[in-house]
């Protein structure tokens, strides 16, 4: 995996709860280690539905979404609270929408990943929805709304998701969220060991949390920043 100097790569789903955990801190020990504005996320997209030729299913997000919560309780979670029906059936066009952002900035594309998955987890808004997304953004300082509406209307970042998947089909990339340092380091979920348990296998268990292995890969990509500089 290619990953530019000063730069983590982030291939997740934003309807995957533990990709929420995941960047929450990600973003939590760029800040604490002070190096934001050295340091940039690379968002990719790891669309699970596509994977799974299937959506998610709502009772297994949630039934994850409460453990995960605890990784991480300060990211914004709540139980669904808007109508069953306005349940967002796919994550394709918020994946969509991240990479729109992407041709703007990194940081337009941190700020619009970070928004929409608030939006989702943390106050239960159906970000499929094109509308959704625009709201979002509008609430994004370093997204021209305008600029980022033109592109998903023209459909000009929907090639990205699906050569993402490419990508990741290949192997390389585990699941969501996984992480790339410049130097090769890499981890899935980082520091999280999940044991699935239960009847149907469906209940996580977390046997392991090092909150530490973030701040570890956010030290790595730091390092290159400062080599390259």
């Amino acid at each position: 995996m290619q990953v530019a100097p000063g730069t983590i790569q982030v291939w997740s789903d934003l309807g995957c709860p533990w990709s929420h955990a995941v960047v929450w801190r990600l973003h939590d020990a760029r800040r604490r280690l002070g190096l934001e504005g050295r340091i940039a996320f690379d968002h990719h997209a790891f669309p699970l539905e596509l994977f799974n030729s299937e959506p998610t299913p709502r009772r297994r997000l949630e039934g994850e979404s409460v453990v995960a919560a605890a990784l991480a309780p300060r990211a914004g979670w709540q139980p669904w609270g808007a109508p069953a029906h306005a349940w967002p059936v796919t994550m394709l066009p918020p994946l969509e929408a991240v990479q729109a952002a992407k041709l703007q900035s990194l940081a337009a594309a941190e700020e619009l990943d970070r928004g929409l998955r608030r939006a989702f987890w943390g106050e239960s808004r159906c970000i499929s929805l094109r509308h959704v997304i625009l709201e979002v953004a509008s609430e994004c300082d370093s997204v021209d709304v305008g600029v980022l509406a033109d592109a998903l209307d023209h459909g000009r970042a929907r090639h990205a998701v699906i050569d993402d998947w490419e990508i990741a089909r290949r192997g390389e990339v585990h699941g969501s969220a996984h992480l790339f340092a410049p130097d090769g380091a890499n981890a899935q979920n980082p520091g999280i060991a999940i044991r699935w348990s239960g009847e149907d296998g469906e209940t996580p268990v977390i046997e392991q949390d090092d909150p530490g292995a973030i701040d570890d890969l956010v030290r790595r990509a730091a390092a290159t920043h400062v080599q390259s500089a």
